[in-house]
């Protein structure tokens, strides 16, 4: 991503209040709902223009303005010293990059905003640490990559390692660490794979607590482990997919044993979360070689076989129902090669998920971002660059009447995000002696 544009820590923390709450009157709820009409307003401004239906016309300069000032006082109140206010305003803000692209906004008060998560981070409690974790990872996203990002990074890595491994520490923190340590160090560009290699170990750290012991029986699951479980071992799994081909086959040997004794965990979703790590591994090693072959097949096919199967009557139906869904795709995976294609729809756009390293990075920023994901698809170049969509689309009303056929854009989806990927393993490939 070429941005060079870089805040200066000086002038970033100018208007903030060192505990001491906006003058403005109106409710976090309020407050929330604010910005987000206002940015509604702003997005239709032009439309309404171009129409010319004779309503009154919307000065974007204004609502814009006025967006902003609510973003500040959201980001005052996270130094506040009542806990409900930054929480709140924690909330506001975890909507707002969600729904929406602020990279002007956000760069020359990426410093200013660190400062008020890593407070957070270290001295909020359990809700407000998970909350503060979710937005950082949101910003990291919302700057799309690079110095400011890798930066950040290098600032919050420290606070999230120590609440991941704090087994006193809340699960929903420790869960929400986990996240952002995945997402944060793979979108940021750091170029000699310390960072990487350094995060895969620490998740690596905590779901291996789910292994097998010596004698090949699974250990008891504390309350809320398996959760935790899920969540690191889906952040390393997206980590995995920018490993370069040295690191990786050391990966493929030592985890995928060991996974597939996993898939007897008592937790339906800690199950499906090994079920398509697995499954991605698989797809990982047959890339890089076309000798590839999965130890002990047979039986990883019939325990797919089962799990596919499954009728319990002692789970819930609809946790069936989801475990053989997904099963059925992993064991046509394994044994044919055989992918569901999905297509995700945003504007006039589409993207199609044809791999399970590609459902991986989406599921991971969909995970962070909920719903969102598809505004960020049409306009946040990060994403864009990822899924291989070029730059963010202009289209006149003449050009958006012109659809582009189903095969054309799966074609053009396909090549570019090849292309990106053969890109990026050249580059991985050179950290390899590093690593």
């Amino acid at each position: 991503m070429p941005r060079s544009k870089k805040g200066k820590r000086g002038s970033s923390k100018t208007g903030v209040k060192n505990g001491v709450k906006g003058e403005s009157g109106a409710s976090d709820d309020e407050l929330m709902s604010d910005i987000l009409s206002h940015y509604s307003s702003a997005s239709e401004g032009t439309s309404v223009q171009e129409e010319g239906t004779g309503g009154e016309q919307v000065d974007e300069q204004t609502a814009q303005e006025e967006t902003e000032d609510k973003l500040k006082q959201c980001i005052d109140n996270l130094m506040d010293k009542s806990a409900k206010t930054r929480l709140a305003a924690l909330e506001s803000l975890r909507q707002v990059f969600s729904s929406r692209v602020l990279y002007d906004f956000l760069v020359e008060r990426r410093l200013t905003v660190s400062d008020c998560l890593e407070r957070s981070l270290k001295k909020g409690s359990g809700e407000e640490q998970a909350a503060a974790a979710t937005v950082f990872a949101l910003l990291c996203i919302q700057l799309g990559g690079g110095d400011e990002v890798e930066e950040g990074f290098k600032m919050l890595r420290p606070i999230l390692t120590t609440i991941l491994i704090d087994n006193t520490a809340s699960i929903a923190a420790r869960q929400s660490c986990a996240r952002a340590l995945g997402m944060c160090c793979y979108v940021s560009s750091a170029e000699d794979g310390e960072d990487l290699i350094k995060s895969l170990a620490l998740l690596e750290s905590v779901f291996m607590t789910s292994y097998p012991n010596r004698e090949g029986t699974l250990p008891t699951p504390k309350p809320g482990n398996a959760g935790l479980h899920s969540a690191a071992l889906q952040a390393w799994s997206l980590l995995v997919t920018i490993c370069p081909a040295s690191k990786l086959s050391m990966l493929l040997d030592l985890h995928l044993p060991k996974l597939q004794a996993c898939l007897q965990s008592s937790d339906v979703n800690y199950r499906i979360a090994v079920g398509e790590t697995i499954a991605l591994l698989v797809e990982l090693g047959r890339d890089i070689s076309e000798e590839f072959e999965v130890e002990d097949s047979e039986s990883l096919c019939e325990c797919l076989k089962s799990l596919a199967t499954d009728s319990n009557k002692h789970r819930a139906k609809n946790d069936r129902r989801k475990q053989r869904s997904i099963f059925r795709e992993v064991l046509h995976y394994i044994e044919n090669e055989d992918f569901t294609v999905e297509k995700i729809s945003f504007g006039v756009e589409g993207i199609y998920i044809d791999s399970w390293m590609r459902r991986r990075i989406y599921d991971a920023f969909k995970e962070i971002q909920e719903s969102g994901v598809r505004h960020h698809l049409q306009f946040n170049p990060l994403l864009r660059d990822i899924f291989g969509l070029g730059a963010p689309l202009i289209l006149d009303t003449a050009v958006k009447s012109q659809k582009i056929s189903r095969f054309e854009k799966h074609l053009f989806n396909s090549a570019a995000f090849k292309a990106r990927t053969k890109q990026r393993n050249k580059v991985r490939d050179k950290r390899a002696d590093v690593m």
